[in-house]
């Protein structure tokens, strides 16, 4: 993947994670289509605004219909309810799953034919450290990401032979809107980007954007006891 001549598409491209992707983009040369449920909240010179709710097929469907020349489809949206399971509202939590595994879902069968008859190309899922564990009230999102996680590794085999790839970032927290009210270590968006981009080009099976990624993920052997008393440690120190 070359990003420079690539064609690019963006969810969730109005803001934080999404908007610098689109930026990024954009400075490197390829032409992008930004997308938001309100396409006119995104301020970028240079991209291409386009209407889109991946929660929404016929959204979706009008998307592809319009960006038939897309090389690079970047599955950035999604939503923190902080909903726990037990305890939280299940139309929200049932939010979490419609928008990080169905409506990513979505876009990946909607683009999947673009991007093989441009000739094969990259798709890449904004994913989480959360993807493999969970917090207190973070049982709605983890059970999203890591839904979509294992979507991600699905379609990864399905669309090898059509000279597509599928690429997988993982990530603590980063400085967005989303994340306001973390205490914690943060990346900037630039440095998710950037670490994502590199690892789209050289067509990685997964990035690991960050310490708190890389130290979860080297844990996932550990018995669960072990592995959360590791976590809490971390969170501690």
């Amino acid at each position: 993947m070359d990003i420079s001549t690539s064609v690019a598409l963006v969810t969730g491209a109005n803001r934080g994670i999404g908007r610098e992707f689109a930026r990024v983009l954009v400075e490197r040369g390829a032409t992008v289509y930004a997308t938001a449920r309100r396409p006119e909240s995104i301020d970028l010179e240079g991209a291409r605004p386009l209407r889109l709710d991946i929660t929404d097929p016929d959204s979706v469907a009008a998307a592809a219909a319009v960006a038939t020349d897309v090389t690079l489809l970047i599955n950035n949206a999604g939503i923190t309810t902080g909903n726990d399971l037990v305890s939280g509202d299940l139309e929200r939590i049932r939010l979490e799953l419609d928008t990080h595994f169905w409506g990513t879902l979505s876009m990946v069968r909607a683009f999947a034919p673009v991007l093989a008859a441009n000739g094969g190309g990259a798709i890449a899922n904004v994913l989480s450290a959360l993807s493999w564990f969970t917090a207190p009230g973070a049982g709605a999102y983890h059970v999203g990401k890591a839904a979509e996680w294992a979507l991600t590794n699905s379609v990864r085999g399905e669309l090898a032979g059509r000279g597509t790839t599928v690429t997988g970032i993982h990530l603590g927290a980063a400085d967005t809107d989303m994340m306001r009210g973390y205490d914690g270590p943060k990346s900037s968006t630039s440095e998710v980007v950037e670490a994502a981009l590199a690892g789209i080009e050289a067509g990685s099976a997964e990035v690991l954007v960050d310490d708190w990624s890389r130290f979860i993920k080297s844990g996932l052997t550990a018995e669960p006891e072990t592995f959360y008393a590791s976590i809490r440690a971390a969170s501690a120190g």
